[in-house]
C-alpha cells in the first residue's frame, strides 16, 4: 500500500484504510473503490492524504478527459485575456508574500488588490467568471492559485449577499489571504508522498494559525485576520484548529470556508476537467448545510444554480437538455427541458447532471 496526496488520486484506486475526518467521524471505508464522487467527498472533508492499495481497479480510461464546454471556454477571447491577467496577478501576489516571508516587507494590501480587482473586468457576467475560474485549475502551484480562485469567489459572494463595497473588499481579501499560512510549512512535509507523522499531520493543520501570526502586526482589519485563522472552523464544531461553533466563527471567515471547498471541488484532477459544478452541489446539500452557516450557504448554492439556468447538460443516462427551472427544495436538481419534455431531476434520485455541455 501506499500514500497518495489526495489532489493525485484518481478512480479505481482503492482505500487500503479507514479515512476518518479530524474528529474520527468515517469518510470512506477501507476497500473502497474511488471514483469521481468519492474523491470529491474528500476534497470536502479538507482529507490531504489517503492509503490506497497498490493494485487499481479496472476502470475506464479517462485520461486527458476534457469536458466541451470547458473547451469552448479555452478558446474564447476573454478567457484568454483573463488567463493572461490571472497569471500576472498569481506572479504579483507570490512575489508580494515570498517578500514578506524572506525580506520581512510589509504587506501591501492596496498593490495586491489593484491587481485582483483589474481581472474583474466590468463588462462580465458572473457567470462569465465562474466559467472562467473552473478553466483555470491546471496548475502545479495549488497555494497561490487557489488563493486567487478563493479571492475572485469570495467577491462575487460578497454581492450575492447584498455586502457594501468596504465588505466586499474585505471579503476578497480574506479570500486572497486565507492559506497563506501554508508558506511556512516545508514543501517536503505538504508534498511528502509517503505517510504523514502525526506531528507531521498536525503541522499542516496548523496553517491557519501560521497564516494569523503573519499578519498579526499588520493594519489589516481584524475580520480579515479571523477569516484567516478561522476558515476551517465549522458550524458544528468539526472543524480546526480551534473547533469553534456556530456563533464563535466570524462571519468572513464563514464565506471564506464556503468558497475554499467549493473551489477545492471543482479543481482541475490529471484524469478530467474541472467537476461540474452540480455534483459539487449535491455534496454540499447533503452533507454540508450543517457545517456552513444556513444564511450563506444557501445564498452562495441558489446563486451559483442560477448562473447555469438555460445551460445544455449532460444526464448520467446519456439525456441533454436545457434547464429551465431551478428546484429551491434540491438545488442539484434542477428541472430540464429535453427532446421528449420537461424531467424534473427532484424526483428522479437516480438521474444527476454529469456535465454542462
Amino acid at each position: 500500500m501506499k500514500r497518495v496526496n489526495t489532489a493525485d488520486l484518481i478512480p479505481g484506486m482503492i482505500t487500503a484504510e479507514d479515512v476518518l475526518s479530524y474528529n474520527n467521524q468515517l469518510i470512506l471505508p477501507k476497500g473502497l473503490i474511488l471514483t469521481d464522487k468519492t474523491i470529491t467527498k474528500l476534497a470536502f472533508y479538507s482529507i490531504l492524504q489517503v492509503r490506497v492499495e497498490d493494485k487499481p481497479a479496472d476502470v475506464a480510461d479517462t485520461d486527458n478527459y476534457e469536458p466541451p464546454y470547458s473547451e469552448k471556454i479555452r478558446k474564447s477571447p476573454e478567457f484568454i485575456q483573463f488567463k493572461k491577467e490571472f497569471e500576472a496577478d498569481v506572479n504579483t501576489f507570490r512575489k508580494s508574500i515570498n517578500e514578506v516571508i524572506e525580506k520581512g516587507a510589509p504587506l501591501d494590501i492596496d498593490k495586491l488588490m489593484n491587481h485582483t480587482f483589474n481581472i474583474l473586468d466590468p463588462g462580465w457576467t458572473i457567470p462569465n467568471i465562474f466559467d472562467m475560474l473552473h478553466c483555470m485549475r491546471e496548475y502545479d502551484d495549488a497555494t497561490y492559485i487557489h488563493c486567487m480562485n478563493v479571492a475572485l469567489i469570495c467577491n462575487v459572494f460578497a454581492r450575492w449577499l447584498r455586502l457594501n463595497e468596504q465588505e466586499i473588499r474585505n471579503a476578497t481579501i480574506s479570500g486572497l489571504l486565507h492559506d497563506i499560512g501554508k508558506t511556512k510549512i516545508p514543501d517536503s512535509i505538504i508534498k511528502k508522498p509517503g505517510k504523514l507523522t502525526s506531528q507531521e499531520y498536525d503541522l499542516v493543520k496548523r496553517h491557519p494559525l501560521e497564516g494569523y501570526e503573519m499578519l498579526k502586526s499588520s493594519a489589516l482589519p481584524d475580520c480579515i485576520r479571523n477569516a484567516v485563522l478561522m476558515h476551517h472552523e465549522r458550524c458544528d464544531g468539526s472543524g480546526y484548529p480551534l473547533g469553534l461553533t456556530r456563533d464563535q466563527i466570524d462571519p468572513y471567515a464563514k464565506v471564506v470556508a464556503i468558497a475554499d471547498v467549493y473551489d477545492a471541488m471543482t479543481s482541475a484532477r490529471i484524469y478530467r476537467g474541472p467537476l461540474c459544478p452540480f455534483k459539487a452541489i449535491a455534496l454540499f446539500e447533503s452533507e454540508g448545510l450543517q457545517k456552513y452557516d444556513t444564511r450563506f450557504i444557501l445564498t452562495f448554492l441558489e446563486n451559483v444554480v442560477n448562473t447555469y439556468l438555460l445551460n445544455t447538460v449532460r444526464l448520467n443516462n446519456g439525456v441533454t437538455g436545457k434547464i429551465v427551472f431551478i428546484n429551491k427544495n434540491r438545488l442539484s436538481a434542477p428541472t430540464i427541458q429535453t427532446e421528449h419534455g420537461f424531467l424534473d431531476l427532484s424526483i428522479h434520485p437516480e438521474l444527476n447532471i454529469e456535465e454542462i455541455i
